[in-house]
């Protein structure tokens, strides 16, 4: 027969470096907006992510609610989900760009953490090292000043929002390593089209109610803001959209390591774009927490490695 097409060498790579570009263009896009609630900017986000989904569900006949026994866990994850995504708009919005991403890149840690609690996966003391590593360098970036004292310099606006804002990313993170664990749950018995038709549904129901509640719901009053609102649809479906692809031919473990190019990004395109300089600590902080997501990543796929040499045994 035929020999199958050799893939591309290093196509997943390129594929996940594409993909943090993307993303880290639509988070300088959303600090570009002015007098948008992140919630709205989200809410928007949402409706992109249900026009891409929805002819995808058709075509596979998934159904709209899934599997009668992982409807509960297709709640949860659309509603962690969504709720990360906002709090992470608002981290964007009331801080650094830089010091925001950074704070994102925690997540690996605490799916970890969280997988050990809830799963019963293994936490060892390299584990426990990483966590350290991270929560030193979220540490470094929200200098608290009863550590730093009162005079904290390199932040945007008052120290209150930066503490706000740094809250918010870490809240983000949680809620995005618990989809991860929910994920881990659910298994390959749920489709991927159906997760993400769960995660935009039930993320526009709640930003939609958010928003008559705050009384924030608003057209932006400038037309390159509205332009802006739609390359972050745009943008951030094409970074999710090239993620997965390099997942489908990567291993996770050289993906998860790559994807820390996306703390770079966002460094350049703070300094070239926001006039924002990096401080020392927030550099020390991004050292940190790139060293502890980048280790927990290449012990998991050493790991992974060593159970399928196992298995071929």
């Amino acid at each position: 027969g035929a020999k199958k097409k050799a893939a591309c060498p290093g196509l997943g790579l390129f594929y996940t470096i594409l993909s943090a570009f993307l993303f880290s263009v639509a988070s300088l896009f959303l600090k570009k907006i002015e007098d948008v609630h992140s919630v709205e900017v989200s809410a928007f986000r949402c409706v992109f992510q249900m026009a891409f989904v929805l002819p995808g569900l058709i075509y596979y006949k998934t159904g709209f609610l899934g599997p009668k026994g992982k409807r509960i866990f297709l709640f949860f994850r659309g509603f962690l989900g969504s709720t990360a995504m906002v709090l992470l708009y608002y981290a964007y919005q009331v801080m650094p760009l830089a010091d925001a991403t950074v704070i994102t890149f925690t997540s690996p840690v605490f799916t970890s953490l969280l997988a050990w609690i809830f799963l019963k996966e293994k936490y060892s003391l390299w584990d426990l090292l990483f966590t350290l590593f991270a929560v030193t360098g979220v540490i470094l970036i929200a200098r608290p000043p009863f550590l730093f004292g009162s005079r904290v310099t390199g932040i945007e606006g008052s120290y209150s929002d930066h503490l706000k804002g740094t809250i918010a990313a870490i809240a983000s993170t949680l809620s995005a390593a618990s989809t991860i664990v929910i994920l881990r749950k659910v298994g390959k018995s749920v489709h991927y089209f159906l997760s993400i038709w769960y995660y935009a549904v039930i993320g526009l129901i709640g930003c939609v109610i958010a928003l008559f509640v705050l009384n924030e719901w608003r057209l932006p009053h400038c037309g390159r803001d509205r332009v802006f609102l739609i390359l972050i649809g745009v943008l951030g479906l094409g970074g999710q959209v090239f993620l997965t692809k390099a997942l489908q031919i990567e291993k996770a473990g050289p993906v998860a390591i790559m994807r820390t190019m996306d703390v770079v990004f966002a460094f350049i395109l703070q300094v070239l774009f926001l006039n924002h300089m990096p401080t020392w600590w927030t550099v020390g902080g991004a050292l940190c927490v790139v060293a502890s997501s980048s280790g927990t990543a290449i012990r998991k796929w050493r790991h992974s490695v060593k159970k399928a040499k196992q298995r071929e045994i």
